[in-house]
C-alpha cells in the first residue's frame, strides 16, 4: 500500500482536502466516523500529512469527488484567475441571467439552490454554468459541481463593465436606505491628511476588504439558510464637496 508525505504536490492535496471539508461543514469527527477511524488519527493523518492511496481515495468519496478531480483542483490553485479581460466582463453583464449565475457560483451556491431561489429552469442554469467554465470564472464536474477557479483576490476590473454595470444599477439602490437596523452601517467622515497618512488608509482598508473575504470563507460551512449576502462599499479619494469649490478663489 503506497503512502503519500506531507510535501510538494502532496501538500497542496492535502490543503486542498481541507478546504472542501470546511467548504462542506465537514469535521474531523463526521470524516473519522465516515473511515471507521478514531477522530485523534484523523487529526494526526491531517497534521503530519501521512495518507495511504486508498485512504486518499475513501477521503475523497466522502468529498463527493474522486481522487482525480481533487487533484486536478490541487494542481492548479497556483493558477487561478485573478482578474477577467474587458471583453470576458463585457459578456457577463450582456446577459443578466448569466451575471446571477455568476454572482451566485462565486458564493458556493449549488444548481439547486439557484434553481430554488431565482426564476431559472435547471437547464437555462447549466447552460449558463457552461458559459462561466468557458470564461474560466468556475470548472463545471460531473453532476453539475461548480468548482471554483478564482484566485482569493479576484476582483473586478477597476474601470470595467461589471464595476459600471453595478454603478448604473446597484449603487442607487445599495445607497437608498437609512441603513438604521442593527445590522446596518453607514459613516463618512473627512479629514486633512497627508501623503503618508492617506497611504495608510488605503493599507487598512485593503486589510478590511481581505478580512472581509476571510470572514465569507468562515461563513461558507454554514447552510445557505443561515447566509445572507452582505455589501460593503468602501471608498477613498481626494475630494471635496462641488458646493465648496465652487466658492474657491
Amino acid at each position: 500500500m503506497s503512502e503519500f508525505g506531507g510535501r510538494g504536490e502532496t501538500g497542496q492535496l492535502v490543503r486542498t482536502l481541507k478546504k472542501r471539508l470546511k467548504l462542506q461543514g465537514a469535521t474531523y469527527r463526521d470524516l473519522a466516523a465516515a473511515l471507521s477511524l478514531s477522530e485523534p488519527s484523523v487529526k494526526r493523518m491531517f497534521a503530519t500529512g501521512r495518507f495511504s492511496l486508498d485512504r486518499l481515495v475513501e477521503i475523497s468519496h466522502f468529498l463527493g469527488f474522486t481522487l482525480a478531480e481533487l487533484a486536478q483542483e490541487a494542481s492548479v490553485s497556483e493558477n487561478l484567475v485573478h482578474l477577467l479581460s474587458e471583453a470576458q466582463e463585457r459578456e457577463l453583464v450582456s446577459d443578466e441571467k448569466l451575471l446571477l449565475v455568476a454572482i451566485c457560483s462565486l458564493n458556493h451556491w449549488s444548481v439547486e439552490d439557484i434553481v430554488r431561489r431565482y426564476r431559472l429552469s435547471a437547464a437555462e442554469c447549466i447552460q449558463r454554468l457552461v458559459q462561466l467554465d468557458r470564461l474560466r470564472l468556475i470548472v463545471l464536474l460531473p453532476g453539475n459541481r461548480i468548482r471554483l477557479n478564482v484566485a482569493r483576490d479576484f476582483d473586478w476590473r477597476p474601470k470595467g463593465p461589471i464595476r459600471q454595470y453595478f454603478r448604473e444599477n446597484g449603487l442607487h439602490d445599495f445607497l437608498g436606505t437609512d441603513f438604521s437596523n442593527d445590522d446596518e452601517m453607514m459613516a463618512f467622515s473627512h479629514a486633512m491628511l497627508t501623503d503618508v497618512a492617506a497611504a495608510k488608509l488605503l493599507t487598512e482598508l485593503r486589510r478590511l476588504r481581505q478580512r472581509f473575504a476571510e470572514l465569507h470563507e468562515e461563513s461558507l460551512s454554514a447552510p445557505l439558510a443561515r447566509r445572507h449576502g452582505v455589501g460593503m462599499l468602501l471608498a477613498t479619494r481626494e475630494w471635496e464637496i462641488a458646493a465648496f469649490s465652487r466658492l474657491r478663489r
